[in-house]
């Protein structure tokens, strides 16, 4: 007697989703109405689908906004911008016949690490 361990194969595509959203609700509103919906929903970071969702389930929409300002974004790249070509330069440095000393490998490595804990420390501040 032969067991067969059959399984099902795998066809490929999307996963289903735990939650089928297959029903749908219509809503009549004014032009300026609909604008106001579009608006907050933009706001809150939500399609106008989910926006309302979240309205007729809870009554409100809860968002938490953990986005740092463009300029502190802008600081912190030009801060790891800068250690990683510190680094590159460590790098090529070593590999040229004019070998870097201890010394100077020591302060290139210092001066990375210091310029990333500048810009963690950015981060960890702001939040």
């Amino acid at each position: 007697m032969t067991q067969t361990n059959e399984q099902p194969k795998n066809k490929g595509g999307r996963p289903a989703k735990s939650i089928k959203r297959n029903q749908v609700v219509t809503l009549k509103c004014a032009s300026y109405e609909q604008a106001r919906i579009s608006a907050n929903a933009k706001k809150a970071g939500l399609s106008v689908s989910e926006f309302l969702r979240e309205m007729g389930l809870n009554g409100q929409v809860v968002t938490t906004e953990k986005a740092l300002p463009v300029e502190i974004l802008a600081l912190t790249g030009t801060l790891n911008h800068m250690a990683a070509n510190l680094n590159q330069i460590a790098k090529k440095r070593n590999s040229v016949i004019e070998e870097l000393n201890a010394a100077e490998r020591a302060g290139l490595e210092i001066l990375s690490r210091e310029v990333k804990e500048v810009a963690q420390l950015i981060k960890t501040y702001l939040q």
